[in-house]
């Protein structure tokens, strides 16, 4: 079963598309999200019909980007005051496994992929893959270990995870990894990722209803213009949720 990832945009002034990032996700299904957001005091109704068939026209343009590249591409145009939940709840109706915050590239040759101290997920090497290209060179697995985490542990984090990698078929001498003691955590990934063209990341909260990505994977986007994946984590339903 092929996965499904969200590609957000802001309208009516969206980031180019990059046709790297095109080719690298025509392998998966694609849901583009226009979101257009509209002032407090305007209502989302009379936002839509002034704007809503130029917002669509632009969506489908960059729709037809991924459908020539062989994707399967579905758009959704919301008007909305809130792009946080929003992009929360498309997420969870199109059962999306990541998102891509897509930022401008010419090619990707370095990818960072920070670890979080509970590394029990399955969908990592797939999207690590998703932007691997013929010119990666570098894969690094990073994990900043905070509080009273061991310098041992946190090395034992990555390297389990970098097994996991080679085990799913990817290069031993392209996957490194680093770890960095006693850091602020959002800060020392913020920092690190300014040296790599992409990054992949598991998204900050364990619980759906919480906000899905946080704030730290739309900084890298914003202050480093790399491209960043943010893979929602593994969830099983409880009984509340039945």
């Amino acid at each position: 079963m092929v996965d499904t990832v969200l590609v957000p945009f802001e309208l009516p002034d969206h980031e180019p598309l990059s046709p790297v990032l095109v080719e690298d996700l025509s392998s998966l299904d694609i849901v583009l999200l226009g979101h257009f957001a509209v002032p407090e005091q305007t209502p989302r109704d009379m936002a839509r019909e002034q704007f809503g068939e130029e917002a669509q026209a632009t969506l489908d343009d960059l729709a037809d980007q991924f459908r020539e590249a062989g994707a399967s591409v579905r758009t959704r145009l919301v008007f909305g005051k809130e792009r946080g939940a929003t992009v929360d709840r498309i997420m969870v109706e199109e059962d999306c496994a990541a998102e891509l915050n897509p930022a401008p590239t010419e090619g990707i040759d370095r990818i960072l992929v920070p670890i979080p101290a509970v590394a029990e997920f399955s969908r990592l090497p797939e999207f690590i893959d998703v932007l691997c290209e013929d010119s990666t060179q570098e894969i690094t697995l990073f994990h900043v270990a905070e509080g009273d985490e061991s310098h041992e542990r946190a090395e034992a984090i990555v390297e389990k995870t970098r097994e996991g990698l080679i085990d799913a078929g990817f290069d031993p001498e392209a996957v490194d990894t680093l770890v960095i003691d006693g850091g602020k955590h959002d800060e020392e990934i913020l920092a690190a990722a300014d040296d790599y063209d992409a990054v992949v990341m598991y998204e900050a909260q364990s619980g759906l209803s919480d906000h899905v990505f946080g704030t730290l994977p739309d900084r890298i986007q914003k202050e480093t213009r790399d491209p960043v994946i943010v893979v929602r984590r593994d969830y099983e339903p409880t009984d509340s949720d039945d």
